[in-house]
């Protein structure tokens, strides 16, 4: 399997991609210089398309993806406030942004060339909003509201509209900030990372009276941490089996093991990592995580080893600030 690893340095300005090798060696294949701070980033369904968003002339960036990987600018959509997280539907039909600054979601219809439209829709009154996130169905559309404490849950309709579910929100416990999220592959279960306890919720998607509910909720830094909880990112391997969180006070990622069901996380250990882990992601192979030291500018490969715990392998000088990585397979 042949991939790629982006990476966005919002202080230089800058995308990195770099080739991921059968044995997690990085080696750069391209710089991209970017007219503004690039942000968010997520590669589109028919992985043809990287779409960026960027800052402070809000709006998202339609890169297209050659052959091996490299980018060229294809096209550019305004956004309607600054853009925190950005995320497709699953047939890649529209775009989806998250404004925390901004305190709204937003949809935009992506045109038949890939790039995206200005936004059809905006959803205001969601204070803190960080990460707008699509089921595996197509259909919910999880939107955690930071600074509210839940996380509102919107139909995606067949128009390209979003509206509120019957049941409308979930609540999480107060002062958790909820923040990014994760599906599991079998589509029962969600991750939610909480950035201001350093928590993680699972969440089951339809229980017995068809309402997602929350199953269980594990604090996931060392007991001995007493210093200010600051977490942020969270990923799941592709075969369901470890899910990982990284906080970053402490420059640490949490293991979890998963059970075979998806519904209960067990920690499996703790890996220091690059100071200030803002981002990382996991490789398609589910071999190799990628973790992005906004502090420390550098990324570092790990191997996921036995019980998903992290084995180093290297580090990369990348751009200046480097807070957001996505991994792209090319075949």
């Amino acid at each position: 399997m042949k991939q790629v690893v982006y990476t966005a340095s919002p202080e230089s300005q800058q995308i990195h991609a770099w080739q991921l090798q059968e044995d997690g060696a990085l080696t750069l294949l391209q710089v991209t210089d970017v007219a503004g701070q690039v942000q968010p980033m997520v590669v589109s369904p028919k992985k043809d398309f990287l779409y960026v968003g960027v800052r402070p002339n809000f709006r998202v960036l339609a890169y297209r993806i050659a052959a091996d990987g490299s980018l060229s600018l294809a096209g550019e959509a305004p956004l309607p406030g600054s853009p925190t997280h950005i995320s497709t539907d699953r047939q890649g039909s529209y775009l989806f942004c998250g404004s925390y600054n901004d305190a709204c979601v937003s949809i935009s219809p992506i045109g038949s060339d890939g790039v995206p439209q200005a936004p059809s829709q905006v959803i205001g009154g969601l204070d803190g909003c960080h990460s707008a996130n699509i089921d595996l169905s197509n259909q919910t559309l999880f939107v955690p509201a930071l600074k509210q404490d839940r996380i509102c849950l919107f139909q995606l309709n067949s128009d390209g509209t979003l509206s509120p579910r019957d049941q409308a929100q979930v609540t999480t416990v107060e002062g958790a900030g909820p923040r990014h999220m994760a599906f599991h592959p079998n589509g029962a279960y969600g991750y939610v990372v909480n950035e201001l306890d350093s928590t993680v919720d699972v969440w089951a998607l339809n229980n017995v009276n068809g309402q997602v509910e929350r199953v269980q909720s594990l604090d996931m830094m060392p007991k001995d941490f007493s210093d200010t909880r600051w977490a942020a990112d969270i990923h799941i391997t592709p075969d369901g089996r470890f899910l990982y969180a990284c906080d970053r006070t402490s420059s640490t990622i949490t293991a979890f093991s998963i059970s075979e069901d998806g519904s209960v996380l067990a920690i499996e250990g703790y890996q220091p990592t690059e100071t200030q882990p803002r981002g990382f992601n996991i490789d398609h192979s589910g071999q190799y995580l990628v973790a992005a030291g906004q502090k420390s500018h550098h990324i570092e490969v790990y191997k996921i080893a036995d019980r998903g715990l992290l084995q180093p392998l290297a580090r990369y000088a990348v751009g200046q600030g480097p807070m957001w990585v996505v991994i792209h397979a090319l075949d």
